[in-house]
């Protein structure tokens, strides 16, 4: 008797387990855009029509599907950058590596097992330099039950560092192929796929990303560098954060006021809202050094605390985020 039961516990865990794990299916319609930036509008690539992509939500332990439909004139391939391929090497994505390109009219499904992974990762065109406007977030939320190693967050948000070009960016690296150079440096960075107030056109257009935080609580932002070519500074006036995982894997956690990552490089920090209400820059700018030239304009994002009015602000003439 005690044998059956132990082996009906065992059986009873193994069912719940195969219960709770499920089947995510994401559907990319990949197309082409007009899109405005710096009182410039220009055709981009974009998956369902959104620049930055859709957001892929999964559970450990999921099976996840996309579904991936080429509408546009270049034949591609989706990256995601970060996902532990286990016996589907072929849903990884590089082109002319681990699968051949989807073509111009043609579908193509990755489908893999979310296995021994939690936390941020993201996922990107891989070919050219279409990624430059083709990227999204990946957000791997631990199995059921198990709780963060880190203080619960009330909230969450998804923070995408990025660039811009005015020139169509396949036509810019085709000329720096013809001059024998580096291709020239992006136009902007970008926080969510907009420059911000210190760019031209970004009060008229709007083009400035805003986060609303409540008082007293507790947010994690899981902040992503899609940038091409530039490691970016983050930081956020009046606020400490603290990191507790880079790349999908936890870390201890420790306080900065900022933070340096590289492109294709997850970072998800706590940040606590115990300042007083009102508004405050998010700040990302590129690391310098003495090599080549990179775009060293700021990009500026928006932190509000709930019942402040949205009322038109400054710009302002130099940022102080960074020390």
């Amino acid at each position: 008797m005690g044998r059956r039961h132990v082996f009906g516990v065992l059986l009873l865990c193994f069912l719940l387990g195969f219960v709770q794990a499920a089947v995510k299916t994401y559907n990319f319609d990949v197309q082409v855009k007009n899109v405005s930036r710096l009182c410039h509008a220009k055709p981009i690539v974009t998956v369902n029509g959104m620049y930055p992509g859709p957001t892929i939500y999964v559970r450990e332990g999921d099976r996840l599907r996309i579904n991936v439909t080429n509408h546009t004139q270049y034949n591609m391939s989706i990256h995601l950058h970060g996902l532990k391929q286990y016996r589907n090497g072929w849903a990884d994505g590089p082109a002319y590596i681990t699968q051949c390109l989807v073509q111009t009219g043609q579908s193509y499904t990755y489908d893999m097992n979310v296995t021994e992974q939690r936390g941020t990762l993201w996922w990107h065109a891989h070919i050219f330099w279409l990624r430059a406007t083709v990227y999204g977030a990946i957000v791997i939320m631990p199995k059921q039950g198990t709780p963060f190693p880190f203080p619960q967050p009330n909230s969450e948000f998804n923070i995408l560092l990025g660039e811009w070009w005015n020139d169509d960016v396949e036509e810019v690296v085709k000329q720096g192929k013809k001059l024998g150079l580096p291709p020239k440096m992006s136009d902007a960075h970008t926080i969510n796929g907009k420059p911000g107030p210190l760019f031209p056109c970004s009060e008229k257009h709007m083009y400035t990303y805003a986060i609303e935080f409540e008082q007293r609580k507790t947010y994690l932002l899981r902040i992503i560098n899609a940038a091409l070519n530039d490691e970016l500074f983050f930081a956020i006036s009046g606020h400490n954060m603290t990191v507790v995982e880079v790349d999908a894997v936890y870390t201890k956690p420790f306080s900065t006021e900022s933070i340096l990552i590289a492109p294709g490089q997850t970072t998800n920090v706590l940040v606590r809202s115990n300042q007083a209400a009102g508004r405050y820059f998010m700040a990302a700018r590129a690391f310098m050094d003495a090599g080549l030239p990179i775009d060293n304009r700021t990009a500026i994002a928006i932190l509000q605390y709930k019942g402040i009015p949205n009322t038109v602000y400054s710009i302002p003439t130099s940022v102080t985020c960074f020390k």
